[in-house]
């Protein structure tokens, strides 16, 4: 496919966006059509095949921001007519001195990464780096290595305490990976892919039209530089095939809510053997009935009576690993955060971070005669001892 060819699809269209479309219109409509067209959702349906194909090739355009950005300043530029548009004339010649054509030969090649551009200049090469997968300098060197594979993105709930302990988790994934029948090489078992003689594996054939010289994506092995006689059957020669896959991801303890999980070469497979994505796991964590967290620190809230935070108790409080004894000193007051060290969540560097224990008191809310009575007596002496709760209150 050569470089206008590429850049003349409509990506915005295939999405069904606009072209000032936000990231997230982007994704949601991504996800939206790849839900619909799946292989698996339409077995044997060629034309959802190819729309999914095509709504996954603009997806990765769209949904990177530089690529994004690259391929609307190519777009803009291709449309404003000054690539054989009507913008060359065969047979002129283009004269530097005299701003026209006339004099000097120009080649177009210079725009695309070649001479004549000083270092940083950003000449057209570097709209289509990103996109070819070349760029200044490295065209030839770039043009035939093989396609890394894209990453994936996928989600998994975990309850609150799963999350701060650490836990194995399945994960079933349906996603481009390595062929298995000819091992990701697109070649059928028993042959080998051959260098293609038109660009001699460089993956890039020059031409010359009039005075510009063009250099492009080589068709006959669409830059790949090496050509496959006898496809794999299975995959048609892309040494990829979508299959549903299960895979086991070990999610770290203390993981927090939205953190995303890195797992190297676990995305889609590359093309024709080349090392596959990376697959990025998004963990959510569910809130708990018992504990709360702070950062590295485990937070629970325990009910105690009046009669403990004055006359002071030890209590039984739950922790990650079971429970713990936590001393309530006497006069402690109602709302006070008691700490005990290395009992929170786990730390990555190793370690764990504190217990905070806050005590709240329950009030009763039916007594029956004889803990009124023993209330009422209680307060009589708290009265005579001098203890006024109020005093000193501003608002007394």
């Amino acid at each position: 496919m050569s470089q206008r060819e590429w850049i003349e699809k409509d990506f915005y269209k295939d999405l069904g966006v606009s072209s000032d479309a936000s990231a997230d219109e982007v994704k949601k409509a991504y996800r939206k059509l790849a839900r619909e067209l799946h292989p698996d959702a339409n077995p044997g349906d060629a034309k959802a095949e190819e729309r999914f194909k095509a709504v996954s090739e603009a997806n990765a355009v769209l949904s990177d921001p530089a690529k994004r950005k690259e391929y609307d300043e190519a777009r803009r530029l291709f449309a404003s007519g000054g690539f054989g548009r009507g913008g060359y004339q065969p047979g002129a010649e283009y004269s530097t001195a005299g701003g026209g054509f006339g004099g000097g030969e120009f080649n177009i090649g210079d725009l695309f990464g070649g001479g004549g551009a000083a270092a940083g200049d950003g000449g057209i090469g570097d709209l289509f780096g990103g996109l070819f997968g070349g760029g200044r300098g490295g065209r030839t060197a770039t043009a035939s290595r093989p396609q890394r594979g894209k990453d994936v993105e996928a989600e998994t709930t975990l309850p609150f305490r799963e999350a701060a302990t650490g836990v194995t988790v399945p994960l079933r994934l349906t996603s481009p990976a390595s062929c298995t029948t000819c091992h990701g090489s697109g070649a059928k078992p028993g042959t080998s892919p051959r260098v293609c003689p038109r660009c001699n594996g460089s993956g890039i054939v020059s031409r010359n039209q009039g005075a510009f010289g063009f250099s492009e994506p080589c068709d006959d092995c669409r830059g790949t530089g090496s050509i496959i006689d006898d496809p794999c059957e299975d995959c048609h020669g892309t040494g990829v095939q979508n299959r549903t896959r299960s895979i086991t991801v070990r999610i770290p303890p203390g993981v927090s809510d939205g953190q995303k999980i890195r797992l190297a070469g676990q995305g889609e497979a590359g093309l024709r053997g080349a090392p596959s994505g990376d697959l990025y796991v998004t963990v959510h964590v569910k809130a708990d009935k018992v504990f709360g967290r702070n950062g590295d620190d485990l937070t629970v809230i325990v009910p105690v009576s009046f009669g403990e935070l004055v006359l002071g108790t030890t209590l039984s409080v739950p922790t990650l690993e079971g429970r713990v004894g936590v001393k309530v000193p006497p006069g402690t007051v109602d709302g006070r955060i008691l700490r005990v060290r290395g009992r929170g969540v786990p730390k990555r560097g190793g370690g764990a971070g504190d217990l905070l224990v806050t005590v709240k008191v329950a009030v009763p809310q039916d007594l029956d005669d004889d803990a009124a009575a023993a209330l009422h007596a209680y307060l009589d002496a708290e009265k005579a001892s001098g203890f006024d709760p109020r005093g000193g209150w501003a608002g007394a």
